[in-house]
């Protein structure tokens, strides 16, 4: 298991923040590996609501079915499955007097023969969190009242 983790602030009310984080198209924006991410149902954004993402991780394309597992005010969880690979995104917010906090925590499951390689990819996955960070904090910033 691969687990990276960043906390961001960021002048952008909680609700909003959520709003935009439940919405997991919005992927392509924040994530640079993302390459796609399109909604592969209708009606509202809820538990259960899923999406078809496609990254490029190493030079390699791989593609994913996220679904949302949990939408409460100060938490988020998206969890994406393939043959290889299981993917958790999972946002907790912390709403402050002028700001919001957010954390993001990715789990990399690896399943079969790709479970050998978690040790050696786990500085790659840090590497693209380092990417994530400050695109996501932008992103949210975009939302503010500013």
């Amino acid at each position: 298991m691969i687990r990276v983790e960043r906390s961001l602030t960021v002048a952008t009310p909680a609700p909003l923040v959520a709003e935009y984080l439940a919405d997991f198209a919005h992927a392509v924006e924040w994530d640079p590996g993302t390459v796609s991410c399109v909604r592969v149902d209708d009606g509202e954004i809820d538990v259960g609501t899923r999406w078809r993402n496609v990254s490029e991780f190493r030079g390699k394309r791989t593609e994913l079915t996220y679904r949302l597992t949990r939408l409460d005010p100060g938490r988020i969880t998206l969890v994406g499955q393939n043959r290889t690979a299981t993917s958790t995104d999972d946002f907790t917010l912390h709403s402050g007097p002028a700001a919001t906090t957010v954390r993001y925590r990715a789990t990399i499951v690896l399943h079969g023969l790709a479970k050998l390689a978690s040790p050696f990819l786990k500085r790659e996955f840090e590497r693209l969190g380092d990417e994530v960070a400050p695109e996501l904090a932008a992103r949210l910033e975009q939302l503010g009242p500013g």
